[in-house]
Parts: C-alpha cells; structure tokens; sequence
C-alpha cells in the first residue's frame, strides 16, 4: 500500500534527523559554530575542527562546552567543589541525626562552637575518611572521599570560605580543569602523607594549602608590587593556619603539610596560566575530567559499600 504524503515527509524527517545526529547530513541555513578546543570558526555541518583536529561531539573539550552550560560562568569548577562539600556535609549531618539526633553542643565557649553541627566518627568513616596508610592502601577512594568530608558546621564554614577567598584567583589563573585537578591531586597527596602517619582525618584543608602552595611557588622569585602583596598575604595564611594548628586539638598537619609541598612542586612545574596552544587544552581537559571521573568513581565505591552493607 502506497505511503500517504504526509506519513512519508514525517519519515523523510526523521532520517535527516538521525543522519544529522551522527554527522551525515547537513543542515539548512546553518550558523557557524567554535571549536571548543582552539576556538577556530568552523563551518555549521563540521564534525571535526580544520585547525586542530579535535572531535566536535565526543571529544573533551565538547563535553566540556555541553557541561559549562549548567555552571556558572565565572569560577565554575570553585563553585562546583563548594556545592559537592556542602552537599556530603549535609548528607553526613544527616546520617549522624538519624542515628543519634541532633547532638547538644559539648562544653562551653570555643568548645561548643567547634563540636556544633558534629558529625559521627562512625558516619565519617563509612563516607570515606582517611584511615591510616594500611586501612587506605586497601581501600583507596578514601584518599579522595576524605577530600570532600568535613566534621562540623565550622570545619566546613571555615574551609569554603578559604576556598572562595583563594579559589577563583587560582582558576582564572590555570584554568578550570587544571584547578580540579590541582584541588583534587594536593588533597590526595596529603591525605597519604597524614595515613602514613596514622591518622584518622577528612577536611579540604590539605587542598586548600594545595592552592596557597601553587600561589607561593607562583609569586617566589617575581619583585613586583603586586606579586609581593600577593605573597605577603599567603604567608599570613600560612602563619594564622600554623597557629590553628599548634594550638588547637585535632588539626591534621600533616595533611596541611603534604597538600602545602605538593601544591608548591605543581606550582614550580605547571605554566602560570590558562592552556593557550591545542595540545595543552586537550592536556588540560584531559587532567580535569580525570580528576572529576576519580571523585565520581570514589563516591560510588562508597555507596556500593554502604548498599551492600545494609
């Protein structure tokens, strides 16, 4: 039986749509577009960029553009590390209310400020915290998941607002993936130097000292006024968190450590600026969606533990 006109343009539509999204067909009137990777022009039905070579579709730096979408455009990756901290705080803070309430704060004065809103070691641990360097090598995600913990209300408000004080100047400066990545590697690398010491730990804190670490080797060597104001302010920072440190109980400075020197040695290797040339923003996608896909994996292991643990 013959095909009804209508019935066949519907057909004929859809196989230009199909073939469109694959790349085979072309469309009508369309506009120019940039490639994401090098920001050439190219032409509307291109599937691949003349220039640099880069996959208009299934490459990174696509995904990149398709994601940037749903961020905010300015400091997407600090936002993004903001908005997953407070969302595993919340998630911790109510796993602790629903085993044991909502807990009273304990003494009186600094004590009670710092144990308000306080997580259960217990929930820390099936989160993710860092255990000691034996407990860590067989479960390896904690050496990220601890990255994103925090164990109260003023751990974490005092860790996010050191992240939106330093954050956004280091990601202008490198780059969104390469300031995941600069976050996620110091952090890591100090969670293994506080387990190799044995400690139980979480908190950004070593990330953070991570950044000040990129931002010192950055300013090291350079006599201008500005660069010397710059460095002058971190190693106030570094002072007032030395002094936390010494002074207060349960301060992890050993991850302060391990996160300051390995932020310092990227500083030092890392070029002080956005990736410019295709073949370092393909390195640098490549670096922040590793490093997104780590946290990602390491959450996952978490909840396919706690799921299988019920």
């Amino acid at each position: 039986m013959p095909l009804s006109p209508r019935l066949r343009w519907k057909i004929d539509r859809f196989k230009r749509q199909i073939s469109g999204a694959f790349g085979g067909g072309q469309k009508e009137n369309g506009r120019p577009k940039l490639c994401p990777s090098c920001g050439t022009l190219v032409g509307s039905s291109a599937t691949r960029c003349h220039q640099c070579g880069a996959s208009l579709t299934f490459s990174l730096a696509a995904a990149s553009r398709s994601l940037s979408k749903i961020l905010p455009e300015t400091s997407p990756a600090t936002y993004g590390i903001l908005t997953f901290s407070c969302a595993m705080y919340l998630v911790s803070l109510m796993w602790t209310m629903r085993i044991s309430g909502f807990q009273m704060p304990q003494g009186g004065g600094l004590g009670a400020l710092f144990t308000f809103g306080g997580i259960n070691p217990g929930v820390l641990e099936r989160l993710g915290a860092s255990l000691p360097l034996p407990y860590n090598l067989v479960q390896p995600w904690r050496f990220v998941t601890a990255v994103f913990l925090h164990g109260g209300l003023l751990h974490i408000g005092f860790n996010m607002w050191v992240l939106m004080d330093i954050g956004p100047m280091v990601e202008e400066l490198y780059g969104s993936p390469r300031f995941l990545f600069i976050y996620v590697a110091t952090g890591i690398f100090g969670y293994i130097v506080s387990s190799f010491f044995g400690n139980f730990s979480i908190g950004g804190s070593g990330a953070l000292l991570g950044l000040i670490g990129v931002m010192l080797a950055l300013t090291m060597g350079r006599k201008t006024a500005s660069m010397q104001m710059l460095r002058g302010q971190l190693i106030r920072w570094l002072i007032y968190i030395a002094v936390f440190g010494l002074f207060f109980h349960g301060i992890d400075n050993y991850a302060h450590a391990g996160g300051l020197i390995s932020g310092f040695v990227l500083g030092k290797i890392m070029v002080d600026r956005a990736p410019a040339a295709p073949d370092e923003r393909k390195r640098a996608y490549f670096l922040g969606w590793a490093s997104g896909l780590l946290v990602l994996a390491s959450v996952a292991m978490v909840i396919f533990l706690n799921l299988r643990a019920r």
